[in-house]
C-alpha cells in the first residue's frame, strides 16, 4: 500500500490526484492532505479520504481544522506551519509526495522529501525554476526518485524510460498549447481582462497558472525545469505551439527517431504513471480517439506578442539567482494583473525590468536563491507604483 502524502490537496492537481488515489484502495491511500488556509475544503477532503494527518500552512488555522477533525469524528491529526509539514513529509506518514503546492511557498517541503528519499511527484514548478540545482543535488543525495507531472514533462519521463534512451537524446520539444490568445498579435492583447486570461481553452487550472499559460511564462517556466530535469542546455530544448494538446512532448534521438507521448490533456494520466510506475493503473481518463480530432496542428510560438517566453531562456542562459529573479517577478506581476492593478502587456515588462535591474549572481545556497528571490519581489512591487492601472 502506497502511502501519499497530498501536498496542495484543495487545488486542481490535488482533486486530480485524489481522484486517481480513491480508484485504488487497495494499493493507494491519502495518508496526508495539506492546504493553505481553506480549513473547510480540507476538512470535506479529510471526511472523503481519512488521512492520518492533515496539515494547513498558516499556523492561525488550527484551531478550526482541530476542532473540525473533532466534530467530524475523524483520528486525523491536525497541523500547522512549514517546519510541521517538512516534518510530516520527511516521516514515515508517506512514501510518496504529490508536490503540488503553488509558488515558491512549495519549495521547503519539497527538497525536505527529496532529501528523505520518497518518490516526488512533482507539480511545483517553482522548485526547479528557483532552486533546479539545490533541488535534483537533493535527489541524488537522498536517493529520491523524482518524477515529473506536468503533462510536457511526464511525457517526456515516458519516452526516456531508461539511461540508455537518455544517452541517445539529441533534444526535446514542449508543445505548447498558445492559451486562450494563441493567434493574437501584442496589439490585440493591450486590452484582455483577467476573467479572458484564466479562461484556458484546454485546461481546468488555477488562476496563476492560467495567466501564466496565456503569456507563455508557463512554457518559459517548463523549459527551465526541462533543463534540470533532463541535463540538457537551453539550445536543445525547443517550443512548439500545438493547439489540440493532444502530443504533449517529443523526443528526438540521434539515430533520427522521435518518439512523442499523446493524450487527452487530463492531469490525472500524469499523476497515475507518478503514482503507479513503472506499473500502469487506470487514471479515469478514457482513451485518445485520434479519428475523432482529424488533425494534429504546430506552428512556432511569437515571442513578439508573448515576450515572457524568450525572458525565461534569457534567464536560464544567465544562470545563477536569474531564474529566481524571473520566477519572483512573474508572481508580483500576475498578481497585480488579476487584482486589475495592471494591464496584460504589463506582465513581461515588470519581468524583464527586475531581470535587467538585478544582475544574476551564484546560486550558491537556498539563502542566496530566497534574497534573490525577496529582491525581485521588492523590486517588482516598487515597479507597480509606475504603471498606469489598465482603464
Amino acid at each position: 500500500m502506497r502511502q501519499v502524502a497530498v501536498l496542495g490537496a484543495t487545488g486542481s492537481i490535488g482533486s486530480s490526484a485524489l481522484d486517481v488515489i480513491a480508484r485504488h484502495p487497495q494499493r493507494l491511500r491519502a495518508s496526508v492532505l495539506a492546504a493553505g488556509r481553506n480549513v473547510e475544503a480540507l476538512l470535506a477532503l479529510c471526511r472523503t479520504h481519512r488521512p492520518a494527518h492533515a496539515a494547513v500552512a498558516d499556523e492561525a488555522c488550527l484551531p478550526a481544522l482541530r476542532e473540525g477533525l473533532r466534530a467530524a469524528g475523524l483520528p486525523t491529526q491536525a497541523h500547522a506551519g512549514a517546519a510541521a509539514l517538512e516534518a510530516l513529509v520527511a516521516s514515515d506518514a508517506c512514501d510518496t509526495v504529490v508536490a503540488a503546492i503553488v509558488g515558491a511557498a512549495g519549495l521547503p517541503s519539497t527538497l525536505a522529501a527529496a532529501r528523505a528519499g520518497k518518490r516526488l511527484l512533482l507539480a511545483n514548478k517553482e522548485s526547479l525554476v528557483l532552486a533546479g540545482e539545490l533541488l535534483m543535488a537533493a535527489v541524488r543525495e537522498g536517493g529520491a526518485t523524482i518524477i515529473p507531472v506536468d503533462s510536457e514533462h511526464n511525457a517526456i519521463f515516458q519516452c526516456l524510460p531508461d539511461a540508455h534512451a537518455r544517452a541517445g537524446l539529441q533534444r526535446i520539444v514542449l508543445t505548447a498549447s498558445g492559451g486562450p490568445f494563441r493567434g493574437r498579435c501584442r496589439e490585440e492583447l493591450r486590452g484582455v481582462t483577467p476573467a479572458q486570461a484564466v479562461a484556458h481553452p484546454k485546461w481546468s487550472m488555477g488562476p496563476k497558472i492560467s495567466v501564466d499559460s496565456a503569456t507563455l511564462m508557463n512554457k518559459g517556466l517548463e523549459v527551465i525545469e526541462a533543463h534540470h530535469l533532463f541535463g540538457l542546455p537551453a539550445s536543445r530544448i525547443e517550443v512548439l505551439v500545438h493547439p489540440q494538446s493532444l502530443v504533449h512532448s517529443l523526443v528526438e534521438f540521434v539515430d533520427g527517431s522521435t518518439l512523442a507521448q499523446l493524450g487527452l490533456p487530463d492531469m490525472r494520466t500524469a499523476l497515475a504513471v507518478g503514482l503507479a510506475w513503472p506499473e500502469r493503473i487506470a487514471s479515469g481518463v478514457p482513451g485518445l480517439q485520434l479519428l475523432q480530432h482529424g488533425r494534429l496542428d504546430f506552428e512556432a510560438p511569437d515571442l513578439e506578442a508573448f515576450p515572457c517566453l524568450r525572458l525565461a531562456y534569457a534567464a536560464l542562459e544567465a544562470g545563477g539567482t536569474a531564474p529566481a529573479v524571473l520566477n519572483a517577478a512573474n508572481e508580483v506581476a500576475v498578481s497585480a494583473f488579476l487584482q486589475g492593478r495592471i494591464a496584460f502587456l504589463s506582465i513581461p515588462a515588470l519581468v524583464e525590468d527586475a531581470l535587467a535591474a538585478l544582475p544574476p549572481a551564484p546560486a550558491q545556497s537556498l539563502d542566496v536563491l530566497r534574497e534573490a528571490d525577496a529582491a525581485a519581489r521588492r523590486h517588482a512591487e516598487g515597479a507597480l507604483s509606475r504603471i498606469t492601472a489598465p482603464a
